[in-house]
């Protein structure tokens, strides 16, 4: 998605993660936490409190007929180009609604049913579109893509929408989703680094976001087939045959027993992404490995 912040892309099917070469020497150790870590962990649980995050939802403006709206960003709503909290993503009719960083979940929850609330009174009779997949979508060049007015970024965020069109195809960056951001709390850092053994430092903590994201890469295919909602889609998204997909009714398609299409070869994903091999055993890797696919 143009423009994502912070946020680790989930591997691309449901099933366990085959780690690559680049990230295999980091990957062993991740778990060994030592029994007198977990306990020192627990007797200081307050340690996680105030734990930061936000939220980055995207989501599609729909006609009444469940078709995709071909209206411009409603003026109602601000300037996508510089509202802090409505924009939209990559085609026009793809908002994305931004909450500032919270310290509590309900927090957070509580920003993004106002900024929805304020949406709505914008919307005349459209509607958002509940689900990450697709709703009924025209052909893939009928899309429109997201204006941003005739400054110089404004006209680059445009044309970037354009090369990303070109490159994987406008219907599949109409798939939306939610991105969740969040960072530890600045007290936890002194505590797991005495624990540790270790210097709060920021070598410290830069070498424990990456063993995070490494277990989450590990693991995240568990939490797709344990919490995954998207078992069909639009028949308008799936075109030609090979798919494997079931009918379900005159509208859908779907897999018996699958949780997440989206994430699977249907969803969101680039076979030109898929041969990259990006590193995340630690900053001086992933920068080297991420200055390499982009050159």
């Amino acid at each position: 998605m143009p423009g994502r912040r912070w946020v680790a892309k989930t591997p691309e099917r449901v099933g366990p993660l085959a780690a690559n070469t680049n990230e295999a020497s980091a990957s062993g150790d991740d778990l060994a936490i030592p029994s007198a870590v977990l306990a020192g962990l627990q007797a200081h649980a307050g340690a996680l409190d105030g734990l930061r995050r936000g939220v980055e939802k995207e989501s599609l403006r729909v006609r009444p007929d469940g078709r995709l709206s071909m209206r411009p960003h409603p003026p109602s709503l601000g300037s996508p180009l510089t509202h802090p909290q409505i924009t939209t993503d990559f085609c026009e009719a793809q908002l994305e609604l931004i909450t500032g960083v919270h310290d509590t979940p309900e927090g957070c929850i509580a920003e993004l049913e106002a900024i929805h609330r304020l949406v709505y009174q914008g919307l005349d009779d459209e509607l958002l579109w509940a689900a990450s997949m697709p709703c009924l979508v025209m052909e893939d060049d009928e899309i429109p893509v997201g204006r941003y007015g005739t400054s110089n970024i404004g006209l680059a965020k445009t044309v970037y929408r354009l090369g990303l069109g070109h490159r994987y195809g406008r219907l599949m960056q109409t798939i939306s989703g939610i991105h969740y951001n969040f960072s530890l709390p600045e007290g936890f850092w002194p505590l797991y680094a005495e624990l540790k053994g270790r210097e709060a430092d920021r070598d410290f903590i830069t070498e424990c976001y990456f063993a995070l994201i490494r277990n989450f890469r590990r693991y995240s295919w568990l939490l797709i087939q344990l919490f995954g909602a998207a078992p069909a889609i639009c028949r308008s998204f799936a075109h030609g045959g090979g798919h494997g997909l079931a009918g379900f009714d005159e509208g859908t398609l779907y897999l018996p027993g699958a949780t997440s299409l989206r994430m699977g070869r249907l969803g969101y994903q680039s076979d030109a992404q898929s041969s990259l091999h990006i590193s995340y055993n630690g900053l001086d890797s992933y920068a080297a490995t991420m200055r390499e696919a982009l050159t």
